[in-house]
């Protein structure tokens, strides 16, 4: 699929580009290639183009890819990025290398508890409702603090840092704004203690202000793959 690997080289030049603007080392920052609703056969001929960490959504869905690509799971980095159920947390514990979407303490509890003992910890992210919209799972901002003390201290977890997925806008300029504030917030808990190196923030459509407000971690699925198909 020669369209797959022109996309993949075209969203890292433009990762490249946004941390040259912000004088960043673009290595700094992992494309973490969204394959929710696209095929095994993607994934694959995304990993042969020197692709590692892909992000799913839908635990069943991601389950079976997983298992499809069994042969290449020691250089694929499986992260989970959307919303989680509590009884659906055990396979997700068992079988990813992170989780972003931690949306509430119990999400984490179970996830803590789950977690196979001879597996590394498994690394999360609390997701922080940055806009603060009804539709969107996270924690407020005013939460977030003493949630991410709760869940760094849980046995099994690798607290990494935050996520969110923030309002769309419109020029860059716009988009910048969200993407501050939760990189503010990030900084408070790392002032207040907390050991965290992750920002996951940016996708298709905003890559570049995430990038030059400090995300480690974007998110990209329609500029990799092409538009989704939700039909089925």
């Amino acid at each position: 699929m020669p369209d797959l690997i022109h996309h993949l080289a075209a969203v890292q030049q433009r990762i490249a580009t946004a941390a040259n603007a912000a004088g960043r080392d673009p290595r700094s920052i992992t494309l973490l290639a969204v394959s929710k609703t696209f095929p095994a056969e993607d994934v694959r001929e995304a990993h042969a183009a020197g692709q590692g960490a892909f992000g799913e959504n839908y635990v069943q869905e991601s389950l079976a890819k997983i298992e499809a690509l069994a042969d290449l799971r020691d250089s694929i980095e499986w992260h989970f990025i959307g919303p989680l159920q509590s009884n659906k947390t055990r396979p997700v514990a068992e079988r990813f290398d992170w989780v972003h979407s931690v949306d509430r303490l119990k999400i984490a509890q179970r996830l803590s508890e789950q977690r196979p003992d001879h597996l590394p910890p498994l690394n999360v992210c609390l997701q922080v409702n940055i806009s603060g919209e009804a539709s969107k799972s996270g924690v407020s901002v005013p939460e977030a603090v003493e949630v991410a003390q709760q869940i760094a201290a849980l046995p099994r977890l690798q607290l990494r840092g935050l996520m969110a997925i923030p309002e769309a806008a419109g020029s860059v300029d716009e988009q910048r704004v969200p993407h501050r504030h939760l990189r503010e917030l990030f900084e408070r808990l790392c002032n207040d203690g907390l050991e965290l190196d992750t920002l996951s923030m940016g996708m298709s459509s905003d890559l570049e202000a995430a990038v030059l407000e400090g995300a480690t971690i974007v998110r990209i699925g329609t500029a990799i793959f092409g538009a989704r198909d939700y039909s089925h």
